[in-house]
């Protein structure tokens, strides 16, 4: 019987389709060991910062049920997570099931680490076949993290549960964060403000339909202000130039951790944590590769499949193979963007917030290789029809010449301002002015 340790009951169901009866599948559902809660036994300072672990209440079952598992099987697979916290949670599991009765020891020998980026059969059986050492500095990088949170974090939590609210957390990440937002706060405060208006118009254009013009001049004088508004209402307004350039719309790269973030945020209202859970749920029914990553790199076996479903589904002229390069230069490139393990799933996820995040990653993942969308860049001026009376009312967009993988992700198009096509010298009807 071989082993294999996973960290989620939902990742051992999906791995458990693509191994065969050999393997007996366990999960240790998240960390198995961890600093005490009392501060003063959690870490030996004059020692060298060294960590005092002692087993997760509540997880001694689990342990001593790995232990068994452990002592009959030939091979200890350890498949957590891909990441510095998979990492030590493999690390941890193997101090955890081999110390207590130094006769029982599992030999070193007997542990080997795998990594699943995706959770498909090819994946995982591909994994299998290239097991690996735990990499110490990967632990060791988290054990440092894990310790400046504990260093910094106790002391400081305790002050903001005081003087902000209960309940809040401060560490590594946060009291820059905070130091940040508080000189930025201090810059508002310090900021002399000044009265302004911003006028803007709507017009009807000689075919009826409606746009939204805009005054160059923000006045900060009363005077002149309804000055505009009055003239503006008893002139007769016309358009007095169109400016048209035409530009052409790359595609923006597959998700890493941080834009799958900012996506989320923006368009589907989800928290950074909130993506993150639901990302991981995608990720351990093998419906997404791993979505902690710095890498905008696409698996060079899965782009056929992208390229096959843009022509299928938009057609040839749509088709645009294209490589991303990831620019910093800390990115693990072993790791892949967050993408769909099979682009022909257009839809997938068992709740409708990750149907919703599932839908989001597979039309960036298709948009990545669809050609450029071409637009007319247009700014339309208008004024009243005596010279010089008033400042310009403008107002800018784009007509859409060829969508490209705009039709893959329609809704960056929300982005780009759909512009009216009007000509110089048209009549405008002046409805209401603000």
């Amino acid at each position: 019987m071989n082993l294999v340790i996973v960290e989620s009951p939902t990742k051992a169901k999906t791995i458990s389709k693509y191994l065969d009866s050999s393997f007996e599948i366990r999960a240790s559902v998240g960390h198995i060991r961890d600093l005490p809660k009392n501060n003063k036994k959690a870490i030996d300072i004059p020692a060298g910062f060294v960590p005092r672990y002692e087993i997760v209440k509540g997880k001694e079952a689990v342990v001593e049920e790995l232990k068994k598992l452990a002592k009959k099987a030939k091979i200890v697979y350890l498949a957590t997570d891909p990441d510095r916290e998979g990492e030590a949670i493999a690390w941890h599991i193997t101090q955890a099931i081999s110390l207590g009765n130094p006769k029982s020891e599992i030999p070193n020998s007997k542990y080997k680490r795998v990594v699943f980026h995706e959770i498909t059969e090819n994946a995982v059986k591909e994994a299998m076949k290239h097991p690996r050492e735990i990499d110490l500095n990967l632990l060791k990088a988290q054990e440092a993290r894990r310790i400046l949170d504990r260093l910094f974090g106790y002391d400081l939590s305790g002050l903001i549960w005081k003087k902000v609210r209960y309940g809040l957390s401060a560490g590594r990440v946060q009291s820059p964060a905070l130091r940040i937002l508080m000189e930025r706060e201090r810059e508002i405060k310090a900021f002399v403000p000044e009265t302004f208006w911003a006028i803007s118009g709507n017009f009807l254009t000689g075919k009826n339909e409606e746009m939204t013009l805009t005054c160059v001049k923000e006045p900060r004088d009363r005077k002149e202000m309804e000055y505009i508004i009055e003239t503006a209402r008893t002139g007769k307004w016309a358009v007095t130039g169109v400016k048209q350039t035409e530009i052409k719309r790359s595609p923006r790269p597959p998700f890493t951790t941080s834009t799958l973030q900012q996506a989320a945020s923006s368009r589907l209202g989800y928290s950074p944590s909130r993506t993150m859970s639901i990302a991981q749920k995608l990720y351990e029914q093998g419906l997404i590769t791993y979505m902690r990553t710095d890498s905008v790199n696409i698996s060079k076996e899965i782009l056929p499949a992208i390229l096959t479903e843009v022509e299928s589904k938009f057609g040839k002229e749509y088709v645009e193979p294209r490589v991303f390069v990831t620019k910093s230069k800390n990115a693990q490139e072993a790791h892949e963007a967050v993408r769909p393990t099979q682009i022909k799933k257009g839809t997938a996820g068992n709740t409708e917030e990750q149907k919703r995040l599932y839908a989001l990653i597979w039309e960036r993942t298709i948009a990545t290789q669809m050609a450029d969308a071409k637009l007319l860049r247009t700014t339309v001026t208008a004024n009243v029809s005596v010279k010089d009376i008033l400042p310009d009312f403008t107002a800018s967009g784009s007509i859409v010449l060829f969508p490209g993988w705009l039709a893959g992700d329609p809704r960056s198009r929300g982005e780009e301002r759909e512009m009216l096509q009007v000509l110089k010298g048209e009549p405008l009807t002046l409805k209401k002015i603000d």
